[in-house]
């Protein structure tokens, strides 16, 4: 039998980026997808898009456009891929200029009002909430999202780590809202909401609703989620025959909106940050005052906080505090020592300061001539 041998002929062969060529040693290059709950490599490498865009370069996207441009470079090669990781050694360089150094985290609550979206950029040109933010603040991002109908409270980072662990459902922050629903509704029909609803085939968790007041034809309800769905408070309430026709947030997790005004934002301080959700990202202190624009990245301490502790028994400081608070009572006390008359008022000498005295009083009297101490009276 002959056997005739047929050629194959493939695709071209990919070219090679001389970056990862260099760097195929580099085990963070090697083609292995990292897992999607890893927010960085066990090597400490990122992508080059995430790098660039906690120095607030620009966005991911906005990045890896800039990546295509030829406009980076990564250890004096020019980088032709976005595809490409890097750790702290590597040298990065965006239009021949070294990277800002990266600022430490920080949030701020925002009060978002009605008819803005959440998103940098938008198809149909509606404004956004980040063109709403003051000129002085670095690049942010969002906590989630809120509708453009939505208001209330919405948090701001400067870190997409932060972002992320304050988003994860597993985080167990509750998201409280205040909704002003049309029609009339129980108690026990939103207390069915407990057992979750199905949101797109994909069941959602408990949702807990409290009917606050029922004010004419609406109904003001207070309603607590913990993961956050699409329009998850709206579909919820759709499914007891409510239309939301309000809906404010109040409290995202230890966050809350108190008395911000609508389109203002607020710094939350670094010692309460840390205090907050230090115990899901590493935040450093950041002494107050410090924080100036993109550049506060200079100013930062990798030292924790320490809470202060209130003064043992016998120590300095206790000692100290007792002290001052026997200073404080010592106008009220009366003082010692012998009192000397000053434009009416008398005085008395304590410790070489004169104190002044409450009313009038006179000096004590000198005994009678002629009487000693132990003549009979």
């Amino acid at each position: 039998m002959r056997i005739s041998h047929a050629l194959f002929i493939g695709p071209k062969p990919a070219k090679v980026n001389p970056v990862m060529a260099e760097n195929k040693n580099n085990p963070s290059n090697k083609g292995e997808k990292p897992k999607a709950n890893d927010a960085r490599n066990n090597d400490g490498s990122d992508r080059i898009a995430k790098v660039m865009a906690r120095a607030g370069v620009a966005s991911r996207r906005d990045c890896e456009k800039l990546i295509d441009e030829g406009r980076v470079k990564v250890n004096g090669i020019v980088l032709t891929t976005p595809a490409f990781k890097v750790t702290r050694k590597d040298e990065i360089l965006f239009d021949d200029k070294p990277l800002a150094a990266k600022e430490p985290p920080r949030v701020w609550r925002y009060h978002k009002p009605s008819g803005l979206v959440t998103s940098h950029k938008d198809e149909k040109g509606r404004r956004s909430v980040f063109d709403n933010m003051p000129k002085d603040m670095p690049r942010v991002i969002s906590v989630g999202r809120l509708d453009i109908t939505s208001e209330g409270l919405l948090l701001m980072t400067n870190d997409g780590e932060v972002a992320r662990a304050l988003e994860l459902p597993k985080t167990g922050f509750l998201r409280r809202y205040r909704a002003r629903a049309f029609g009339h509704v129980t108690q026990d029909r939103l207390d069915s909401l407990k057992k979750g609803i199905d949101i797109d085939g994909v069941p959602s968790g408990p949702i807990e609703a409290t009917l606050d007041k029922q004010q004419g034809s609406n109904a003001w309800i207070t309603v607590t989620i913990r993961e956050g769905k699409n329009r998850e408070v709206r579909r919820a309430l759709d499914t007891l025959g409510l239309e939301v026709n309000r809906l404010i947030r109040t409290s995202y997790g230890p966050f809350q909106l108190g008395k911000l005004p609508p389109g203002q934002v607020e710094e939350v301080p670094n010692d309460a940050l840390i205090e907050q959700i230090g115990h899901l990202v590493k935040i450093p202190y950041v002494k107050p005052g410090m924080h100036s624009g993109k550049s506060a990245g200079a100013n930062v301490s990798d030292a924790p906080v320490r809470k202060a502790r209130a003064p043992k028994r016998g120590t300095f400081a206790s000692a100290k505090r007792f002290q001052n608070k026997d200073e404080a009572s010592a106008p009220n006390e009366k003082p010692k020592g012998k009192p000397k008359r000053a434009g009416g008022k008398t005085e008395f000498k304590t410790g070489g300061r004169p104190v002044a005295g409450k009313g009038k009083r006179s000096a004590p009297k000198a005994p009678p001539k002629g009487r000693g101490k132990f003549a009979k009276r």
